[in-house]
């Protein structure tokens, strides 16, 4: 016995355009939400980021000059002939607040001077070390912008000058993160 429906077979091609438009409207894409610019990194928002909030005093004020209360500090270097760092500077650490750098209170913040005249500054502050070295990363492209005779930064080092102020600055490696920056004068030519 063969069958025949012959309503069937008219609208056999309309049901199966029907199902197919069904399945094409269930699979409508949701449109990705717009994703927020990402945050600026807080070094370039952060005025602590540059290295310009540890100068207290201008290079070559005198000692008794210095605006905050000082207490000298003993540092102990390598004796050997040609040691890099090695001088005859005395270093002063504050005995008030210091200015905040990289967002932090300094671990070390000292003031040194040659002759009774201020000539170095060094600082050093613990960074998370996950975070390290894109904060060091961004505060050195910061620092580079403006400086003048820079050597190529690499990934733990950063050094520059502007005007008459020379700038060197480390990352340490784990497990401590610290950036470390001395600052010195450029003496003039």
């Amino acid at each position: 016995m063969n069958h025949r429906c012959p309503g069937l077979s008219r609208w056999l091609p309309a049901a199966a355009c029907a199902v197919l438009a069904a399945c094409q409207s269930n699979s409508t894409r949701v449109p990705a939400p717009d994703r927020a610019p990402a945050p600026k990194p807080q070094v370039l928002t952060d005025a602590s980021y540059d290295w310009h909030v540890l100068l207290i005093a201008p290079f070559g004020s005198v000692l008794k000059e210095i605006p905050v209360t000082l207490h000298e500090v003993l540092l102990f270097r390598d004796e050997a002939p040609g040691a890099a760092g090695s001088d005859d500077a005395e270093c002063y650490a504050p005995d008030e607040a210091v200015p905040q750098f990289a967002g932090r209170t300094p671990d070390e913040y000292l003031l040194c001077f040659k002759q009774d005249r201020l000539s170095r500054i060094q600082a050093a502050v613990r960074l998370a070390t996950a975070q390290a070295p894109e904060v060091f990363a961004a505060a050195c492209a910061g620092w580079l912008q403006q400086a003048a005779g820079a050597a190529a930064p690499t990934l733990d080092s950063c050094e520059g000058r502007e005007g008459a102020t020379r700038f060197s600055a480390h990352l340490g490696e784990e497990p401590e993160s610290n950036l470390s920056i001395v600052l010195t004068s450029v003496p003039d030519p």
